[in-house]
């Protein structure tokens, strides 16, 4: 291999090598029908994307194949599809804004603090939270990610996957150990999830970081799967194991069915 074989591409030269410019053209037609107040034809669409008006008439036809845009004679126009794709996207914000009360209402009822959190990759994202005022070395805030693997919300999420996806979930973790007690082996991990199914709930005890113990439910759609994640962590030394699935688990089972309704309610 010689010295110019070995070199990497700049990131500018590699991003421009990656751009797909018949993506980017499609994209451009869609946001002109988007600014249209009404339907075009199809010379104003090549006219407003700049684009000749064969080129402008492949992407249109491809649109409307797709359903992302109407023929009415000569005229076209975006479909409600393409809402529909915005808004399932959108339609989760919305869902964790009107999630917070449920999860201020298990904060106060237990004086600990409680978190929502979908599975991203290989961590879990938090989408909402109700923070007790408790000082905890862990400062998150909506926006945090931590490691699936290690944390009740990722588990409670990843034992309610489909089998195939939980198992193509699972074989993409590293499995980072942060404490002694962080579970590493792919096959025990696995045998944990089992549980977690089994039991409806997910209880991590000091695998993220000594002295946390946390317990979390996943929030389902209506065929089971999980779609995300409630929990309630505290301190190990304040609260048992056996008092989080006693205590906790109630208003945690019960807030995690308010929002999957109201997610049913939005379209989830």
């Amino acid at each position: 291999m010689t010295m110019q074989d070995s070199r990497t591409d700049p990131p500018a030269e590699a991003d421009r090598r990656d751009h797909v410019s018949s993506l980017a053209k499609g994209l451009h037609v869609m946001e002109v029908l988007a600014r249209a107040p009404e339907s075009l034809t199809l010379t104003e669409v090549a006219d407003a994307a700049g684009m000749s008006r064969a080129t402008a008439r492949r992407f249109l036809l491809t649109l409307v194949d797709l359903g992302y845009a109407a023929r009415t004679g000569k005229r076209f126009a975006l479909t409600a599809r393409l809402l529909a794709v915005a808004g399932s996207r959108l339609g989760m914000g919305l869902l964790w804004h009107l999630a917070e009360p449920h999860l201020r209402a298990v904060s106060r009822t237990l004086n600990e603090s409680c978190s929502a959190a979908i599975l991203d990759g290989p961590d879990v994202v938090y989408v909402a939270r109700a923070a007790a005022n408790r000082v905890m070395s862990v400062n998150l805030t909506v926006g945090s990610r931590l490691p699936a693997h290690c944390t009740s919300m990722g588990r409670a999420i990843l034992a309610f996957l489909e089998p195939a996806e939980r198992a193509a979930a699972l074989s993409a973790l590293s499995l980072a150990r942060h404490t002694p007690h962080t579970i590493t082996d792919r096959a025990a991990l696995a045998a944990e999830l089992d549980r977690v199914a089994a039991a409806g709930h997910a209880v991590v005890d000091q695998e993220l970081e000594i002295g946390l113990r946390s317990i979390a439910v996943p929030v389902r759609h209506a065929d089971g799967r999980a779609m995300a994640a409630l929990n309630v962590s505290t301190h190990a030394g304040r609260v048992s194991v056996e008092e989080m699935t006693e205590r906790f688990l109630p208003p945690l089972r019960e807030a995690a069915g308010r929002i999957a309704a109201l997610a049913r309610s939005l379209g989830g």
